[in-house]
């Protein structure tokens, strides 16, 4: 998937003359926590986020106590910048200028992964300089429960169970299914064998679960540790 394909295209905007009063107005009304600020010319220049607004004299939060050392060493222009944000009440003043974008063809995990990188709520996407959408976790959220929602369900036999199974094991990285027993019966998987971390029990454990027409997963897994040869069963 792409951004274009999640990416919401109805968006809220301000403008950087825009009141913060106005703004948050916005923000509570319709229940986003980020507003994109566009130019005379439509063109994206920043973004208004609720981080942005958190520092304000109005609510007793616009001073920073910081120990003399570090303002000798911030200088005045850091106080005096602290100011602007604490005081103005234009959303050209409070807004983040550097934006972090992507493409509409942006393929959707390097906006995820842009995400957790940048620990970040949404991602703007432009043509150009123009704001095309808005990737937030709300769509990302939305677009997981429509692909769950259309996932086939199949009634497999046990036989079926267990290579549908087997072949999702024998393409993951993370464990080696030369140590791993699998049997169905009725529908119930019993898993057996070796591991050598706890994660990959539960791991385990989700693959048998995910596959169609499993009814239980039984777990006699048993963890190794490789460094003292001390064996823990289930």
């Amino acid at each position: 998937m792409r951004a274009v394909d999640v990416m919401a295209t109805s968006i809220l905007t301000v403008t950087p003359a825009t009141t913060i009063d106005v703004a948050i107005g916005l923000m509570l009304e319709h229940h986003v926590s980020g507003l994109p600020v566009l130019d005379a010319d439509s063109k994206l220049v920043g973004i208004l986020t609720e981080g942005d607004l958190l520092r304000r004299a109005e609510t007793g939060t616009g001073e920073r106590h910081r120990s003399r050392f570090m303002e000798f060493l911030l200088g005045p222009g850091r106080e005096a910048q602290g100011y602007v944000h604490a005081h103005s009440r234009r959303v050209g003043d409070l807004m983040t200028a550097d934006v972090v974008t992507v493409t509409p063809a942006t393929p959707l995990d390097a906006v995820v992964q842009l995400m957790e990188d940048r620990r970040i709520r949404r991602v703007c996407v432009v043509n150009g300089s123009h704001l095309a959408g808005i990737v937030s976790r709300a769509d990302l959220l939305r677009a997981l429960g429509q692909k769950l929602a259309a996932l086939p369900h199949h009634e497999l036999t046990d036989d079926g169970i267990k290579t549908a199974l087997m072949a999702e094991l024998k393409a993951a990285k993370w464990i080696n299914c030369s140590n791993i027993r699998v049997d169905v019966q009725d529908r119930q998987v019993t898993l057996e064998g070796f591991i050598y971390d706890e994660r990959m029990r539960q791991a385990l454990v989700v693959a048998a679960q995910n596959v169609d027409g499993v009814t239980k997963v039984i777990d006699q897994l048993v963890w190794l540790d490789t460094t003292t040869g001390l064996s823990v069963p289930a």
